[in-house]
């Protein structure tokens, strides 16, 4: 079974490893929506995987990195593509979370990258 938390951040960034003129080497910025999942089998006691207060306490230190930052300033994140950012968030998250399963980051309403490490 599989559970998620979402988080939404407001953070600018550019790629600059895209091709010349491309409208992503403008500094921009997004939305973000992070889904953090975990997947388990329910207690038998609790009925839960876990409790999302436990997901959303292990997200915040780093929801406090990026949220209103510029990411490309953040150590890790110097080219933030989505896919950057879902496996930047899986290797900081999953010593906090070992039940993790899959990282989703919806950059805009219809674009995004699932990332299941």
């Amino acid at each position: 079974m599989n559970i998620f938390k979402s988080f939404t951040l407001e953070a600018a960034h550019r790629l600059p490893n895209v091709p010349e003129g491309h409208k992503c080497a403008r500094l921009h910025g997004h939305s973000f929506r992070i889904e953090i999942h975990v997947e388990g089998e329910p207690g038998e006691h609790t009925g839960w995987i876990m409790d999302f207060s436990d997901i959303k306490a292990a997200f915040q230190p780093l929801y406090d990195q990026l949220d209103h930052h510029y990411l490309n300033e953040v150590p890790g994140l110097e080219n933030p593509t989505s896919e950057r950012l879902a496996l930047w968030i899986w290797d900081r998250l999953k010593p906090a979370l070992p039940l993790l399963s899959e990282v989703v980051v919806h950059e805009t309403c219809t674009s995004g990258c699932r990332y299941r490490g």
